[in-house]
């Protein structure tokens, strides 16, 4: 942070950045994981009322909108949502959007440089935790960084058409990953948790990333499960092919986060064109377009 961005922050936020240094990020996690799957009746749909108040969390799109249809707190938290509540356009040209949220960043990778905030650049190869095929593959491409809410639905799908080819999980600190915090602390996104998820598709290999964050208790995939807990410290990686290669379809779900995060898109260069209405802030909603094909 350079001396500018110190005497506009105020003292508050000021601690607010030290604060997220300083906490004990992973028992705070674990804390949360454990009480967000306790089950205490009437306990627990008190705090699901109290938090859909607080965030305006929009319940009549649910499948189930009444807080008592929900036995635990992380039940609330991925809900699914009523059959077509996200149409997904069906332009066999276009990529969907894969999650509900805003969009933080968007646009072209500058050789190895994504944008995360205004003044504050990260490293793809950071990002992909030194993979150098994968860096290859998408530099000088383009990204899409998408942030999710507490209000958001939770649940991530497919932009178009893809088979999983290869999944790595990538230790890391927890930070949260709200605006402030993400235009305040170098690196953020690269320096978090996360789950990177490759892709075979009509439009060339498509990454798309699941970032933790501070009280993301799990992030999982629908073919492989809860990927985190545990928390190992160490890089895991899996490779798919023949019939390990699951193949899903444009719109379908493809993973979720129980509490948090962010999620980013990768493109090969000259492998897409971003939407023209997608800018920082713009609302998302899963199913709209995210990018054409080139």
């Amino acid at each position: 942070m350079n001396s500018l961005e110190k005497k506009q922050i105020t003292y508050g936020q000021r601690l607010k950045i030290a604060f997220q240094y300083a906490m004990p990020q992973i028992y705070l996690t674990q804390i949360a994981g454990w009480f967000a799957n306790k089950r205490w009746g009437a306990v627990t749909h008190f705090v699901i009322k109290m938090f859909a108040k607080k965030y305006n969390v929009h319940m009549a799109e649910a499948a189930k909108p009444n807080f008592s249809d929900y036995v635990t707190f992380n039940e609330f938290f991925i809900r699914q949502l009523k059959e077509y509540a996200r149409p997904i356009n069906q332009n066999t040209d276009a990529l969907c959007l894969p999650a509900d949220g805003k969009i933080s960043q968007c646009g072209h990778i500058d050789d190895e440089l994504l944008l995360q905030a205004k003044g504050h650049s990260f490293s793809l190869r950071d990002l992909l935790a030194g993979d150098e095929e994968l860096t290859r593959l998408f530099k000088d491409g383009e990204f899409v960084t998408t942030y999710l809410s507490p209000r958001d639905y939770h649940r991530v799908h497919m932009p178009c058409n893809g088979t999983i080819r290869k999944m790595i999980y990538v230790p890391g600190e927890l930070f949260s990953v709200n605006p402030f915090l993400n235009t305040h602390i170098p690196n953020l996104l690269a320096r978090n948790e996360r789950v990177i998820c490759l892709f075979d598709t009509d439009f060339g290999p498509m990454v798309q990333i699941l970032v933790g964050a501070t009280i993301t208790a799990s992030i999982s995939t629908v073919w492989e499960g809860v990927i985190n807990p545990p928390r190992t410290g160490d890089i895991r990686t899996w490779t798919y092919e023949g019939q390990s290669a699951v193949s899903l379809a444009k719109g379908q779900e493809m993973g979720a986060f129980q509490l948090g995060s962010t999620v980013i898109n990768l493109f090969p260069k000259n492998a897409v064109k971003l939407a023209d209405y997608l800018q920082v802030d713009t609302v998302t909603r899963v199913g709209e377009i995210l990018a054409y094909k080139k």
